[in-house]
């Protein structure tokens, strides 16, 4: 695993750049915008799963937009150790999105109850996801990458009434704030205008 202080070294080097914003705020489109200016080979890591018709429809239509030359990767765990090989044969990369793959790695165990799960096995599973964006931002850093992230933010509507949307708001809301944290540059859209917030 890299160390803290070997991605220290390299991060004046590497550049991770944050776009937030909520459904249908244009966030996707200018991170799109946003990578080309980063380099001329674009990897895409895509996290959705296409589980039902309203993902596929979506996935089709992100797949449309985006230019042909730009190589995709249907990853959303253990993204990291996919890094170094991406890194290899491309200038830069945009993942979409954090909020999905937060979601994916919440439902890998379908078994769980989450109206009666436990606060300290929901802590558990928070600090899993944590864990994985701490490794791909060491990753990001330790191989000199140009990278773009793109998640939803959450927390700006009212509380949700069950349990597990209340959840899934607040262990996503700690993962945005623990990437932007770590982040060179954030980006927040508000019908289609992106504003330079960090």
């Amino acid at each position: 695993m890299v160390s803290d202080k070997e991605c220290e070294l390299r991060k004046d080097d590497s550049r991770i750049v944050l776009v937030t914003g909520g459904a249908r705020s244009g966030k996707s489109s200018f991170a799109e915008k946003l990578v080309t200016d980063l380099g001329e080979k674009i990897g895409y890591i895509a996290t959705a799963i296409p589980f039902d018709e309203g993902m596929k429809d979506r996935i089709k239509k992100h797949r449309q937009s985006r230019p042909n030359e730009w190589t995709t990767y249907e990853i959303y765990k253990d993204i990291y150790k996919s890094i170094s090989e991406i890194s290899e044969k491309h200038d830069a990369i945009l993942l979409d999105c954090i909020t999905i793959l937060v979601t994916n790695l919440m439902f890998e165990n379908n078994e769980i109850n989450w109206e009666e799960i436990s606060r300290n096995r929901i802590d558990e599973i928070e600090e899993d996801i944590k864990e994985q964006m701490q490794l791909l931002i060491k990753e990001v850093r330790f191989t000199k990458m140009k990278c773009v992230l793109v998640t939803n933010e959450l927390g700006m509507g009212i509380v949700p009434e069950n349990r597990l949307s209340r959840i899934f708001r607040d262990i996503a809301g700690r993962i945005n704030q623990f990437v932007a944290e770590n982040a060179d540059e954030v980006y927040f859209a508000v019908s289609g205008i992106p504003m330079k917030i960090k």
